[in-house]
C-alpha cells in the first residue's frame, strides 16, 4: 500500500510541492486583482455620478450606449464641442461615455472631462476629477500640470507650491514655477508690509532674472523711486506700457536722459523733449507732432510661445499656460482722453 504515497524526501515531491504554491499565489492573486479591479470601478462609478447634471442625460445615453456610433467618434464630437467652446456639450458626451467604457479608457476619459471642466471655469470639479486620476497614476504629469494651474487659479498656492515635488521628481523644471508663485503668494498675504514684499520680490529677481513685468509693474506702482533705481535698463522695451501710464511726478529724469529708448518715449509723451525721433514709427510719428495731434498709444500682449495676442498683460498665458512669455506692442490710437477745446489736429 505504501507504493500509492510518495515519501517527502523524494524530489518528485517537492517539485509538486512548489508546483502547488505557484497555483495557490497565482489563484489568490487573481482573485485579489479582480477584486481590486471591481473595487476601483465602483468607487469611479459612484466618483462620477456625482457630476452627472445634464438635462438631455437620458437622451445622450440612449445614443451612447446604443452602439451606433463608436467610441472614438464620440470623442471626436466631444472635441470638436470643446475646441468651439460648447464645453457643456462636451461635458454631457464625456460623462456619458464614463458610463459605458472599459476601464482602461474611463481614466483617459477623466483626464479629458478634467481638462474641459478647468477650460470651462469649474474648478472645484476639475480638480476633484485630476485628483482621483493621480489615485490610480500617481506620476502622471499631464494630469499633474492642470492640477497645478487649477490651485493656481483657485489662488491655493501652498497646494500648488506641494504639485511642484512630484513635477520635480518627474525631470520637470519647475524653478520659474516655484519663484513664480512664491511671489503670488507673498503679494496676496496681507500680514507682510510693502517693504517686505518690495525686498522679497528684488531678491527673487537678482536670483533669476525673470519675471520682469511682474515684479517691476508692482514696485512702479507702490515704489517709483525704488522701481528706478533697480531698473534693468534691458527690460525699457518690455515694460513700455508700464512707463506710457506712470505719473508725471514718478519719472526720472536722470535715468532716462541716459536710455536712448526711454528719451525717445518719454519725448513721444510729452514730458521731455530729448529726442528729435526715432526708429520705431508710432514714436517718430508723436515726437515730430509734438503733442499737436490727437493721439495716444494702444498696447497689446502677445506669448512669444503660441502668439495669442491679448488686450491685458499677463504673467502665464492663458492659452499655452506658460510663464513670462508676455511681449508688449502698441499702435496709434485716437486719444479719447484728451480735453475737450483743447487745439490739435484731429488724427483719423
Amino acid at each position: 500500500m505504501n507504493s500509492f504515497f510518495i515519501e517527502y524526501r523524494d524530489p518528485l515531491f517537492s517539485i509538486i510541492i512548489f508546483f502547488v504554491i505557484i497555483f495557490m499565489i497565482a489563484f489568490f492573486s487573481y482573485w485579489w486583482n479582480k477584486y481590486r479591479f471591481n473595487r476601483d470601478t465602483e468607487c469611479l462609478t459612484n466618483f462620477l455620478n456625482q457630476f452627472s447634471t445634464s438635462t438631455s442625460q437620458s437622451e445622450l445615453y440612449t445614443l451612447t450606449s446604443s452602439g451606433e456610433l463608436s467610441e472614438g467618434s464620440w470623442l471626436l464630437l466631444a472635441n470638436f464641442y470643446y475646441k468651439n467652446g460648447d464645453y457643456e456639450k462636451s461635458i454631457e458626451i464625456y460623462n456619458e461615455l464614463l458610463k459605458i467604457c472599459t476601464y482602461k479608457n474611463r481614466l483617459d476619459i477623466m483626464n479629458l472631462l478634467g481638462t474641459t471642466y478647468f477650460k470651462a471655469g469649474f474648478l472645484e470639479r476639475s480638480k476633484q476629477i485630476f485628483l482621483e486620476i493621480l489615485k490610480t497614476m500617481p506620476r502622471n504629469q499631464e494630469v499633474l500640470n492642470y492640477l497645478l494651474l487649477v490651485y493656481e487659479y483657485m489662488r491655493d498656492y501652498e497646494s500648488a507650491l506641494e504639485v511642484l515635488e512630484p513635477l520635480e521628481e518627474l525631470g520637470s523644471d519647475v524653478t520659474l514655477d516655484r519663484a513664480y508663485l512664491e511671489i503670488l503668494a507673498l503679494l496676496c498675504e496681507p500680514k507682510y508690509s510693502i517693504q517686505e514684499k518690495t525686498t522679497f520680490l528684488l531678491a527673487s529677481y537678482k536670483k533669476h532674472h525673470q519675471l520682469s513685468y511682474m515684479i517691476f509693474e508692482y514696485l512702479f506702482r507702490v515704489n517709483p523711486v525704488l522701481a528706478w533705481e533697480h531698473l534693468d535698463s534691458s527690460k525699457s522695451e518690455l515694460l513700455s506700457d508700464i512707463f506710457w501710464r506712470i505719473d508725471e511726478k514718478d519719472l526720472n529724469l536722470d535715468i532716462i536722459s541716459k536710455n536712448g529708448y526711454l528719451r525717445e518715449l518719454f519725448s513721444a509723451r510729452g514730458d521731455i523733449d530729448l529726442a528729435k525721433g526715432s526708429s520705431l514709427f508710432e514714436l517718430d510719428v508723436l515726437i515730430k507732432l509734438q503733442n499737436k495731434a490727437n493721439a495716444t498709444l494702444n498696447f497689446e500682449y502677445i506669448c512669444e510661445n503660441c502668439k495669442r495676442r491679448y488686450p491685458f498683460a499677463f504673467n502665464r498665458c492663458a492659452s499655452c499656460h506658460k510663464l513670462d512669455t508676455n511681449r508688449v506692442e502698441w499702435s496709434l490710437v485716437k486719444n479719447y482722453h484728451q480735453n475737450i477745446g483743447e487745439e490739435h489736429n484731429s488724427f483719423q
